[in-house]
């Protein structure tokens, strides 16, 4: 039962569409900068690598009780690079933000809670970097008062499930509303939305262009699993960010396209 307090928590308030503002930083081995924050390309790099390793050694295991020969896709985890951005980026905004409004976050979601689900390996940087995300998304859920659900909104969440595959695509408006019913999630995500926007806004945010679809880290159970996914804050509407990288230029220059990206 608590388990599923934490994802319904979690999935209501995790939705969100920001904007974030360049500051003028730039250096090609710099992931992101977050105000006095900077994450490097090696730490991205590092909780990636890590990730991968772990999670490919436990479906050998796995496989090998039974016998079986796993293939290179059954071996990469469900993670990506930008995966990773999106969640050191988006945590290091909450915690601000939490700090701003004196909110008190208690230490309640562990890794080994969201195993199964994350399908990550509860001793990685990454799962329990997802543990600390859930604390403050159930926060904010509590303590952000829901916003007005507009159509943008609306379609702002229902095209973020489409792609994560979690709903049928090419719904109008209508139709979206009435499966939403009375989209109090969508409220909540709103308010968190623009409460993230006004302090990426307050801090000097900038983003290497290979990571430039920046997302916060999304969640929602759908009955019988959690589907997880993101919604862009960073896209052809926002700011173009100026952290200089040998990939920028390249349109074909995808992250994780294939899981093997640098």
């Amino acid at each position: 039962m608590r388990a599923r307090r934490v994802i319904a928590a979690a999935s209501v308030a995790a939705l969100g569409v920001l904007s974030l503002a360049a500051c003028g930083k730039s250096a090609p081995d710099v992931a992101a900068y977050v105000g006095d924050r900077t994450y490097s390309l090696d730490r991205v790099n590092g909780i990636y690598d890590e990730v991968q390793a772990k999670y490919g050694d436990a479906v050998r295991q796995e496989a090998g009780q039974a016998s079986a020969t796993p293939s290179p896709e059954q071996l990469r985890a469900p993670v990506t690079r930008q995966d990773v951005v999106n969640l050191l980026v988006s945590l290091e905004l909450g915690k601000r933000l939490a700090a701003a409004k004196n909110l008190q976050v208690p230490d309640e979601v562990t890794p080994q809670q969201l195993e199964q689900s994350l399908r990550v390996p509860a001793t990685t940087e990454y799962a329990k970097l997802w543990g600390e995300w859930v604390d403050l998304l159930q926060v904010f859920n509590q303590q952000l008062p829901p916003a007005e659900v507009s159509d943008k909104s609306v379609m702002a969440v229902y095209q973020a499930l489409v792609k994560a595959g979690a709903i049928p695509g090419g719904l109008p408006v209508a139709e979206v509303r009435q499966k939403f019913g009375e989209g109090a999630f969508v409220g909540s995500a709103t308010a968190l939305s623009a409460a993230l926007e006004e302090e990426a806004n307050r801090v000097d945010v900038s983003i290497n262009p290979r990571y430039r679809e920046v997302g916060v880290p999304s969640l929602v159970s759908s009955g019988q699993s959690v589907i997880f996914y993101s919604l862009p804050y960073i896209n052809e509407e926002g700011p173009v960010t100026d952290i200089s990288s040998p990939d920028a230029a390249s349109p074909s220059a995808s992250p994780d396209a294939e899981g093997t990206a640098s």
